[in-house]
């Protein structure tokens, strides 16, 4: 085991975080005044509720414990409870909280059966999303490749 580096302290942490920039440079990671905090969701250009709803389900898939979890619910056909977390190297608490996100995202439905909740996949809202991403990459196929002369802008 090899010796690492002791961490600093809270209070020489905190007075890091509290001190001001040299002149001359910006914070890390405020492009702005007022930067957003780094938990907080990025700024949403003004757009439809479609392109709205879409990015929403696109950021329930973004995480591979999610996707493990609807491969499991497609392999069970049918709804299924602790099947799930025997599955996963996770906790129980984990493996709800992203079962929580794919829920609201619509992707997976839930029904309560006595003291367990049993989840299976939304069909209806996989091929409609599987509908609109068909959508939205026909729209951006006819691209030119980056690189090419046509796709200087």
């Amino acid at each position: 085991m090899t010796d690492s580096p002791p961490l600093p302290s809270a209070a020489a942490s905190a007075a890091r975080l509290e001190a001001p920039p040299p002149p001359g440079r910006r914070p890390p990671n405020a492009a702005a005044a007022g930067a957003a905090a780094p938990d907080a969701p990025a700024p949403q250009p003004a757009g439809d509720a479609a392109a709205d709803a879409l990015a929403g389900r696109l950021r329930a898939l973004g995480h591979p414990v999610r996707l493990t979890i609807l491969q499991t619910l497609a392999q069970a056909q049918g709804c299924v409870c602790g099947e799930i977390v025997r599955g996963l190297p996770l906790a129980q608490s984990t493996v709800s909280q992203h079962l929580k996100v794919l829920a609201e995202a619509g992707l997976v439905c839930a029904r309560t059966e006595g003291p367990r909740t049993a989840y299976c996949l939304a069909p209806q809202a996989l091929a409609e999303l599987r509908a609109e991403l068909d959508h939205l990459l026909a729209r951006l196929a006819p691209a030119p490749p980056c690189g090419d002369p046509g796709n200087d802008r």
